[in-house]
């Protein structure tokens, strides 16, 4: 009785333990790119609080004009800096190619750490329900 008992606490501590260990998988969803400078800082703090965290950037619609070669922000500063900086740390961009199509953008004005995904609306939904990943929308 004692020895169940003690392989019942086992049982529970590694299903805990492993539960702790579950990777962190974000997606945030910018379809507006007056948004972005906030979204970039907020990954990039998301970040630093967790660093293993897997992050893909979805963008759809004026969301993807960050994304854009020599894209700036109200300020001026280019935002491509940043995203190298956070490509450098895994974060992936993914931008709507329906989006590109509609509004006859070239795939070469893209930043080279976008890459380019059919739809970006069902990229999330695919992120969010095939492979369990949390939603934030900046």
């Amino acid at each position: 009785m004692i020895r169940a008992a003690f392989l019942l606490v086992l049982f529970a501590f590694s299903v805990a333990a492993g539960a702790a260990q579950k990777e962190e998988k974000v997606v945030y969803h910018i379809n507006d790119s007056t948004n972005a400078t906030v979204a970039l800082q907020n990954i990039r703090n998301h970040m630093n609080a967790s660093p293993k965290a897997k992050i893909v950037v979805v963008t759809h619609g004026p969301g993807i004009d960050f994304l854009l070669e020599d894209a700036k922000d109200k300020n001026g500063n280019p935002y491509d800096i940043m995203v190298q900086q956070l490509a450098d740390s895994n974060v992936q961009f993914r931008v709507c190619n329906n989006t590109l199509e509609a509004r006859n953008i070239s795939k070469k004005q893209l930043l080279p750490e976008a890459t380019i995904v059919p739809s970006g609306v069902a990229e999330v939904s695919r992120l969010q329900v095939q492979e369990g990943y949390a939603y934030i929308k900046p």
